[in-house]
């Protein structure tokens, strides 16, 4: 029987992560050849990724990376079973190895066919799967270029990119302060442009019906009514939509006695409430036009426009 070293054991160790006893069985097993115990644990991993093939990978590490001259961003999700595992420093190690290979390829097929020390990232994927005794997979992967691109992670569990349209000496800020609102408020557009119009007729069909049922209720308790929208975003308020919001408003006005030479002061109030109750949608998933969490007397846009700077694109990923 070929003796096995200490020494043998930890090269195996640090060159796979596996635990210290897996390394010593795998060595004997390989009769302390090293390639071939890496062989073993790798037939390992297979084994019990196998196994585990049906589990749930909701738990695990978002990173992200950015390039050098911050033009290139990219953020991943390395998926596990369980919390514990997510939060294992190797485990957060191995997250960060990941992106560092990532943040060179621009889909997440090409990234798990690249080399990780000799093998895929798919193979260093069934690999630990083995180590930790859990299904491991990358379970998102984004990328974003740019003329700035900043990132912002919350505590492992959400990963944002933003991209913003120049360097500046404000760029930095202003893209992690973005990304922090990106992270937490979970837009899934830039701006209500990019709505499908089928999508915002669906939609507002389907909240108008929502608060309908819910004002029936309200009405039997004796409650105070909820205000039934005529739309839920800018994409349907049309200059012809608008002008007869404010008809309306001075119709209003009027019928309330107020003098029309104070009416300029009313108007802009009116009309400003009137968009906002019309356009929920828009403040729920789009950037732009949320308000911005550090300041909620302004918008995301109003926010990177003061520093003169706009948004080009954003990402995210999460757990689960």
């Amino acid at each position: 029987m070929v003796k096995i070293t200490a020494a043998e054991v930890n090269k195996l160790r640090q060159a796979t992560g596996a635990g210290m006893m897996d390394c010593k069985k795998a060595l004997v097993e390989a009769e302390g050849d090293f390639d071939k115990a890496i062989e073993v644990l790798r037939k390992k991993g297979q084994k019990v990724a196998a196994k585990r093939a049906d589990r749930d990978s909701s738990e695990g590490a978002a990173v992200s990376k950015i390039n050098a001259d911050n033009t290139v961003g990219v953020t991943i999700v390395l998926g596990c079973e369980t919390d514990f595992v997510g939060k294992n420093e190797s485990f957060l190690t191995l997250a960060n190895q990941f992106a560092d290979i990532a943040i060179n390829f621009d889909n997440k097929e090409d990234f798990l066919a690249a080399d990780f020390g000799g093998m895929t990232v798919a193979e260093k994927l069934v690999e630990q799967t083995g180590v930790v005794g859990e299904k491991l997979e990358i379970n998102a992967f984004e990328k974003l270029e740019a003329p700035y691109v900043g990132t912002y992670v919350h505590i492992n569990k959400i990963g944002a990119l933003v991209g913003l349209s120049e360097k500046t000496d404000k760029a930095e800020a202003v893209a992690k302060d973005v990304a922090m609102q990106v992270a937490s408020m979970g837009a899934t557009s830039l701006s209500y442009k990019d709505f499908d119009p089928a999508f915002v007729a669906s939609e507002t069909e389907a909240r108008i019906a929502v608060i309908e049922k819910d004002n029936i209720e309200l009405g039997r308790l004796g409650k105070t009514l909820k205000n039934v929208p005529q739309f839920i975003s800018m994409a349907q308020l049309t200059p012809e939509v608008l002008a007869q919001a404010e008809e309306d408003a001075k119709a209003q006005l009027a019928a309330e006695g107020k003098p029309e030479k104070i009416w300029g002061n009313i108007l802009p109030g009116k009309m400003e409430r009137f968009i906002s109750d019309n356009t929920t949608l828009d403040q729920e998933q789009c950037l732009l036009d949320q308000k911005f969490i550090k300041d909620e007397k302004q918008t995301v846009a109003d926010y990177v426009a003061a520093n003169n700077l706009t948004v080009t694109a954003f990402k995210r990923v999460s757990l689960g």
